[in-house]
């Protein structure tokens, strides 16, 4: 399976995976809105990978069949004493 990796312009670090292919305006519209213009970043041949930087490729492959599309927010940030 074939994933396109897009990133936001309005969030750091904040990454949406779609199949190949597909439309991002089928998505959710508060998704699209809040997320802003994709800017594509990549495309991942998930059957020669076992783990991309945040998560399994079976948990992505799950993602992408339902609901159709993965959200990677950045990792939270540690608050300082």
């Amino acid at each position: 399976m074939l994933c396109d990796v897009f990133s936001s312009r309005r969030k750091a670090d904040t990454y949406l995976y779609l199949p190949h292919g597909a439309d991002f305006e089928e998505i959710p519209q508060a998704l699209r809105e809040s997320f802003g213009t994709p800017v594509k970043v990549l495309t991942v041949n998930l059957a020669k990978r076992e783990q991309l930087a945040r998560i399994s490729t079976a948990e992505l492959t799950r993602h992408l069949n339902d609901p159709g599309f993965y959200l990677q927010l950045p990792p939270a940030q540690e608050k300082l004493k």
